[in-house]
């Protein structure tokens, strides 16, 4: 019986063979930390969703009942934007760590402030859609409206146009197909297959995927038999770390950060963070870095291979 298998899934990858991505400095371990600005950019009556967001806060949601506003779960989401962006900001730049923000459009165009700290950071916005909403909910039509809506906002409030897409939790089937048709993109995260970034073709033409992570991230605190103290989260990321940084010696690879400022911007969880960076920073052979650069660095050193 012939091995069944399917055109539209890549269970290989780099295989036994991954290839040295030359990082800068000679790394072996490229860590870079994404913060996910999604507070303001939720499902809300508010803005006419007909509910309230009920996932990824300090408490479950749900207790309310159908045609109130949940008071209390606006408020876990708005602590993010009050208080901790801005602990995660200070904590990243006491000690020169760059990050990429996964920026929804809406959410930053609701805080001016945290925008124009985020370029004077001198950090990297990943577009996270135009809101916090599911793409794969959306028609390819209004999923590419969305798209163009959010290039238009992140340019007037940043600055700059995006150079990097992620959906929240994941793309629809029409998302890379769509973003490749818009142009102006190096790259999307939009999968957790890999610890390297690939090429992969859409629309005839090779598109960049730099994975993403769910398990260093400080979602797990909202997550059924997830983290349960901080110290739960810095261990896993120094212990995710260490053993990145040991196989590094032969094969150097990225290790992906998550966070979100309601989550991980409290002060218990933002200590374990600051506790991890500090243990980072003792190794040499460490590439901190943003998003995007390591995007540009792939394009330079490992361009598509035409077949």
């Amino acid at each position: 019986m012939p091995p069944l298998w399917t055109p539209t899934r890549d269970f290989i990858g780099y295989g036994a063979r991954p290839p040295n991505p030359g990082w800068p400095g000679d790394a072996r371990v490229a860590v870079q930390i994404a913060i996910n600005y999604e507070e303001g950019s939720e499902y809300n009556r508010v803005d006419g969703d007909g509910r309230t967001e009920l996932g990824l806060a300090e408490a479950p949601g749900g207790r309310v009942p159908a045609g109130q506003r949940d008071m209390a779960f606006e408020s876990m989401y708005e602590y993010g934007s009050r208080i901790g962006f801005w602990r995660l900001l200070r904590i990243l730049r006491e000690r020169d760590v760059p990050a990429t923000v996964f920026g929804c459009a809406v959410a930053l165009e609701r805080n001016p402030q945290a925008a124009e700290a985020i370029v004077e950071a001198g950090w990297d916005v990943c577009c996270h859609g135009y809101r916090w909403e599911e793409s794969f909910r959306l028609s390819a039509e209004q999923e590419r409206e969305r798209i163009g809506l959010a290039i238009e906002s992140l340019v007037r409030t940043t600055g700059t146009r995006p150079l990097g897409w992620y959906c929240r939790y994941g793309a629809s089937e029409n998302t890379r197909r769509l973003l490749a048709q818009e142009g102006g993109f190096l790259y999307d995260s939009d999968a957790y297959n890999d610890e390297l970034p690939y090429w992969v073709e859409v629309e005839g033409k090779p598109h960049l995927v730099v994975p993403y992570t769910m398990d260093a991230n400080d979602g797990k605190f909202a997550a059924p038999g997830g983290f349960s103290t901080p110290f739960d989260f810095e261990n896993y990321l120094s212990a995710t770390f260490d053993r990145l940084y040991v196989e590094g010696e032969r094969t150097p690879t990225l290790m992906s950060i998550g966070l979100h400022p309601r989550i991980g911007g409290r002060p218990a969880r933002a200590h374990a963070l600051a506790a991890f960076l500090d243990h980072v920073r003792r190794h040499d052979k460490v590439w901190l870095c943003r998003r995007v650069d390591v995007a540009r660095h792939w394009h330079a050193r490992h361009p598509p291979v035409r077949r």
